[in-house]
């Protein structure tokens, strides 16, 4: 008879500090440039930034926005591009 291993416990995941944000424990960003259209709709991207969250009247395709936050690297979402980002203020540029 052949010992079958039981469920092993779950690892703790290791976070890149090259990231920042809060994952990994580092203080706020800034952004400032472009708003973009992702692929899938209703997601907007900022220099290769997926933004999540914001004042939609502020971040929309096509506007130059300044927009402060965290990355989030461990936040899934469907937009299939970018790193999240998690958007805390928003003004016009």
């Amino acid at each position: 008879m052949t010992d079958i291993p039981g469920p092993r416990p779950p690892g703790r995941a290791r976070r890149s500090a090259r990231f920042g944000g809060a994952a990994s424990g580092s203080g706020p960003m800034t952004l400032t440039g472009t708003v973009v259209p992702g692929v899938e709709a209703g997601c907007l991207l900022l220099d290769g930034y997926l933004l999540l969250g914001g004042p939609r009247e502020v971040i929309h395709a096509g506007a130059r926005v300044t927009v402060t936050g965290h990355v989030r690297p461990d936040v899934i979402t469907i937009c299939q591009q970018g790193t999240p980002f998690v958007v805390e203020t928003a003004e016009p540029a």
